[in-house]
């Protein structure tokens, strides 16, 4: 049996190793792995139909939105996937739950793109990079761990993950210049010279260096006065 392995505090961080031992929250972030050449043909990733939506959480409110996919392919032999790369725009990162254009949201806005978080000025760009894919079996299972509870405490990952995962998929993601590969349960579909493909789950925000409010330096919880390390996304991707 496969579960989640803990990376630490009971946090945020998709897009994971897995072991029989204590689950965590979120997918471990592991040094990143070499990329081998894969065999097949390359599919172009569909901008439109493709993108990373996020959540992010404090005990006292949260927020999400999308962040836009930009370019990618996909390598498909036969009905497997062997390979592909996608980069994603941080610059065009959307905000959904509050009105376009207010004040919080500007400074929302702000904020995300600052040295806070993505430092978007400096990395304008996340990327991910499949290193593996292997089958999810009957046998394999997305577990939860109990996180500090709150009025907004996050979704967990089986929550987050899609209902009928049939390959676990790991990568090499990327963001404010730090690597790490990632595994975690995907639903793909490749038919008809097109690929479909989703997946839900948490990462620590703080392995790629988005420290502001870091629940880890926190002495007293129950003020409220820090932003969960987790970070949920749910990708999907559409290549043609």
């Amino acid at each position: 049996m496969k579960t989640i392995k803990p990376t630490g505090l009971i946090l945020a961080a998709t897009l994971m190793a897995f072991a029989c031992s204590k689950p965590a929250e979120t997918v471990e972030a592991t040094d990143a792995q070499e990329v081998a050449s894969s065999e097949g043909t390359t599919l172009t990733l569909n901008p439109e139909a493709s993108k990373i939506a996020w959540m992010g959480y404090k005990p006292t409110g949260q927020h999400h939105g999308i962040i836009p996919a930009t370019t990618g392919t996909v390598v498909v032999n036969g009905t497997e996937v062997t390979g592909g790369s996608f980069t994603f725009d941080i610059t065009a990162l959307e905000i959904h739950d509050m009105e376009a254009g207010s004040e919080m949201h500007g400074k929302l806005s702000t904020h995300l793109q600052s040295d806070d978080f993505f430092d978007a000025a400096n990395h304008p760009t996340a990327t991910f990079e499949i290193t593996s894919v292997e089958p999810f079996t009957a046998e394999d299972v997305v577990t939860d761990e109990e996180q500090f509870a709150s009025d907004n405490t996050p979704k967990a990952n089986s929550e987050l993950a899609p209902e009928a995962p049939n390959y676990w998929v790991s990568g090499n993601l990327t963001m404010r210049g730090t690597t790490k590969n990632i595994k975690f349960p995907a639903t793909i579909n490749v038919a008809d010279g097109t690929v479909t493909a989703k997946a839900g789950f948490n990462i620590d925000r703080t392995d790629w260096g988005l420290a502001y409010g870091d629940e880890a330096t926190v002495a007293d919880k129950a003020k409220d006065k820090f932003v969960y390390n987790n970070v949920g996304l749910v990708l999907e991707v559409k290549a043609n």
